[in-house]
């Protein structure tokens, strides 16, 4: 029997499209543009495949060309939990490339996905020579710093509805990930995977949400309309939920 290739046999040079798209390109010297040029590989990723897996050693640092990834770990009772989405425009991983150490983390594909990633040695080697990456890698680590803080105080929320928006509004992060914009092109399913609640009661969510003049439910996806609302614990109260 023949299997599949796998996601790392599958990769390819990027297009120009796909390189205009990764933010941090554009902070880099011709000669440290072009070295990460050479070096940069992309994949498509189907449902349901890894990206990263627990205990594998790190050999890319990647991002989010197209499509939605999870980053999630499993516990000693085989429990997952997941620590949150990665749309167009993430990279992600770079303190674990940073130390050279194994993933603590698995990170899958939750609908097919152009997955990029840059070698470990390339990435330290930018460290190494340029400024401008320092800055953006320094800016990754500090916002992803105040997301997973943010992300421990939304797991003891009882309120579903404010948990449900402040879910989305770190999937609206324009530091993190700026592919996204103002519309995150997402299914209430795949919302209900990140969240950790049943797609029913997510849908409710984004009702009160939409109700609320946060959000606009739109074919596809939704469209943010007051990110600040839904980093907030106050705007939700009136409803009683």
């Amino acid at each position: 029997m023949i299997s599949d290739p796998t996601l790392h046999q599958r990769r390819r040079t990027l297009s120009a499209r796909e390189l205009d798209s990764i933010p941090w390109l554009h902070v880099l010297s011709p000669v440290e543009r072009q070295r990460a040029v050479d070096d940069l590989q992309i994949a498509d990723a189907s449902p349901g495949e890894f990206v990263c897996r627990t205990g594998r050693p790190v050999t890319y640092w990647f991002g989010v060309v197209d499509g939605l990834l999870k980053m999630s770990s499993d516990n000693a009772d085989g429990q997952t939990m997941t620590f949150t989405g990665l749309p167009p425009g993430g990279w992600f991983g770079e303190g674990t490339a940073l130390k050279r150490e194994a993933y603590r983390y698995n990170v899958q594909a939750l609908r097919k996905s152009r997955v990029a990633g840059l070698p470990v040695d390339t990435f330290h080697w930018l460290l190494d020579h340029s400024l401008g990456f320092n800055r953006f890698v320094m800016n990754q680590l500090n916002e992803r710093l105040g997301q997973f803080i943010a992300a421990r105080e939304i797991d003891r929320m009882n309120n579903l509805d404010i948990r449900v928006a402040r879910n989305l509004a770190a999937l609206f992060n324009p530091v993190l990930y700026p592919g996204v914009g103002e519309v995150l092109r997402i299914t209430q399913q795949e919302l209900a995977y990140l969240v950790g609640l049943s797609r029913q009661r997510v849908n409710e969510a984004l009702t009160t949400l939409a109700e609320q003049g946060a959000i606009r439910v739109e074919y596809g996806g939704l469209r943010v309309l007051n990110l600040s609302a839904l980093r907030s614990q106050m705007f939700l109260q009136e409803t009683g939920r």
